[in-house]
Parts: structure tokens; sequence; C-alpha cells
């Protein structure tokens, strides 16, 4: 006889808080017009291209040490649904307010994931050892995220070719699902996704940077299910600017995606191989 499908205790207490968070933003916006007592998360310099995002109803920030003592429930409670934060970069550098930043969003009730930053000057092994080392395998916790982008403020010059970046990738993707048991989330922005992504068949799903127009304007053939769409969003909680990001569907999208790890337009692959995937 089939047995029951039971979500682990703390995906249900996420799903709970979650919930919570919905209805307490949707009753902040009508008591004010749209913040919480007059804290409206906004934007310094705001681009026309991307404005559809900022009316999308699962609003989130990623944050890093340029961010520092993040009130994550003030944030929260004016509409940040999510928060990506960096936890690690090749295969030596822990951010500083990764462990604070983790148990601070828990506590508040956000969803939060952690993110990888890929250098090209250590091995892949090396830095997936470094993210295991570091990273909580919390059952609770959003898919990780693996940062792919060309640095060119770093010492390492190092671009490999396609066939190369794309070895080390996998090893890291391997790594990371096999750490935390859900398919990563690849970051990119438009220069990477360019020299080594597109036309690329990936299963995982897509944060993609893009903070003058849509992403289907800038990534060929590339389906997103995050959208960072500005560097400069000003959010209630947060000293000073901060990356604002934006999940693709519903409300109820939203909450599967929470509840399975899985891109709601990638259920069907789930249910039939039994690993959240999108199709060629």
């Amino acid at each position: 006889m089939a047995r029951a499908f039971r979500l682990p205790a703390s995906v249900s207490a996420l799903l709970r808080h979650a919930v919570m968070g919905l209805a307490v933003t949707a009753l902040a916006a009508c008591a004010t017009g749209g913040g919480l007592y007059g804290a409206i998360p906004g934007d310094n310099r705001p681009h026309a291209g991307v404005d559809r995002a900022r009316s999308m109803p699962i609003q989130g920030i990623d944050v890093a040490r340029y961010q520092e003592n993040v009130d994550f429930a003030r944030a929260r409670a004016a509409g940040t649904h999510f928060v990506f934060m960096k936890a690690t970069e090749g295969k030596d550098y822990l951010d500083p307010n990764f462990r604070v930043n983790w148990q601070r969003a828990r506590d508040a009730g956000m969803p939060r994931g952690a993110y990888h930053f890929m250098t090209w000057c250590s091995s892949a092994a090396d830095q997936a050892a470094w993210f295991v080392q570091n990273v909580p395998a919390d059952p609770a916790a959003l898919p990780p995220v693996l940062d792919l982008e060309w640095n060119n403020h770093s010492s390492c010059k190092v671009h490999p070719n396609k066939a190369d970046a794309l070895e080390r990738i996998q090893v890291m993707l391997t790594a990371m699902e096999r750490h935390t048991g859900k398919l990563p989330i690849i970051y990119t922005d438009m220069n990477f996704h360019r020299d080594i992504l597109e036309d690329v068949y990936l299963p995982n799903t897509f944060w993609l940077r893009s903070t003058a127009a849509e992403p289907h304007e800038r990534y060929k053939n590339r389906p997103w299910t995050f959208w960072q769409y500005t560097q400069t969003g000003v959010v209630p909680g947060v000293r000073g600017e901060v990356d604002r990001n934006v999940f693709y569907g519903t409300t109820q999208d939203w909450l599967m995606f929470l509840s399975t790890g899985c891109d709601p337009r990638a259920i069907a692959a789930l249910s039939s191989t039994g690993r959240c995937q999108f199709q060629k």
C-alpha cells in the first residue's frame, strides 16, 4: 500500500511561516496603500525596463558582507519573501556575515538559501569541499545557488574555455546537490551566459541578472525562476542599497516551490523522474 507523503517538520514549519508572511504583507498593503506603516521597499535608481518586476507578488533580496546587521523580521514584515545569502567563494573564503545571517533569517521565518561564488584559479573539487564544510544541509532551506560570472576585480584572471568551464560547473552542481538533497539553482549574468551557458541544456532552475530589461530580452531561450532586477534597491531592515529579486510566479507557485524545491513548471518532470528538472 502506498504511504502518504509527509513533508519534513522543518519544511512544514517554513511553509507555515511563509503563509503567515504573505498574510501579514497583504494586510499591511491594505492598511497603508502598499507598505507597512509607510516602510515601502523601493529603488534609488529605478529603470523603466524592469517596471514589471516591482509589481510581482513574491519579492526577495540577496545579501553578503556589504549588508551588515540585516533585520530580517523587519524586511519580512515589509514584504520580503525570501533571501539568498553569500556563503562561500573559491576554496577558502567564508562570508563573515554568513553564519549570523543564516540563523537570523531562520529565526525571522524567512526562507533562505546559500550561494557559492565560483572562481577559476582553484579546482571545483576543492571549492565543493569548502561549500560542504561551511553550509549546513538544512532541509528547510531553499535550494543552494551556484553563482557563475566573470569577476573582473579578482586577482585571478583565468577565463577557462567553454568545455573546461562546463566540466568544472558540473562537479560543483553534483556536490551541492549531493550535500543538500536539492537540485541547485544557477545564478548568472549576461556576459557569462553568452560565453559559457548559451545554448547549453542544464536541468537546473535559473536566477538571472537583468537590471535594464526583462530577462527574455537579454538571455536566449533561457526560462528563469528568479530575476535579479536591481542592485540599488531600498528595503526596510537593510542598511544602504541591496539587490532586489523576484520569483516568476504566483503565491501558489511560490508555496509549491517551497514545499518541493522545484519550479512548478518542472513538476511533471519531478513526478516522472523523482528529480526536479526542466526538460530539453
